[in-house]
């Protein structure tokens, strides 16, 4: 279960990150950080906690389970252009549990993700592909000695 709850919170940080604003919002009000709350029963819970850079990229995120208690921390390190270089998953505060690295190209594409396990161990490497209009095309993922593990196609339905 924890797999499947890391996996989600990839994806939607991977998506654009879940903030309550913008980058530019954040940036525009000189937000350091935002928490989002839940009341159930009664009772509020914290759901996540977002830090901010002064140029409103997103640096950490804090998600809490369901009861209250912490569940993950992920860390964000950007290059100059903003785009995401590194992201640590941390469990339970001190406990990492992944790396992720990322290599970007002239256009500010990502082209390469290496994820790692907790021991520094290189689980899998996503390379990315894209078309003449900067969409991406596809996602290869290859485990450490280089085969193939997955394919992901993308393709565009236009107006």
């Amino acid at each position: 279960m924890t797999l499947i709850i890391r996996i989600f919170c990839f994806l939607v940080l991977a998506g654009g990150y879940s903030s309550a604003q913008s980058k530019k919002e954040v940036k525009k009000n000189s937000i350091k950080s935002s928490t989002a709350t839940d009341t159930e029963n009664g009772k509020t819970l914290n759901s996540k906690k977002t830090i901010y850079d002064k140029s409103g990229e997103t640096i950490e995120e804090t998600d809490y389970n369901k009861d209250g208690t912490l569940n993950t921390i992920h860390k964000f390190k950007y290059n100059k252009d903003g785009d995401m270089l590194e992201e640590e998953v941390f469990e339970a505060k001190t406990k990492l549990t992944e790396k992720r690295i990322s290599k970007y190209n002239s256009l500010n594409e990502k082209t390469e993700e290496q994820v790692f396990d907790a021991a520094g161990q290189k689980i899998k490497t996503h390379y990315y592909t894209y078309d003449a209009k900067g969409l991406k095309t596809e996602r290869k993922t290859l485990d450490p000695s280089g085969k193939i593990l997955t394919t992901r196609k993308y393709t565009y339905e236009y107006k």
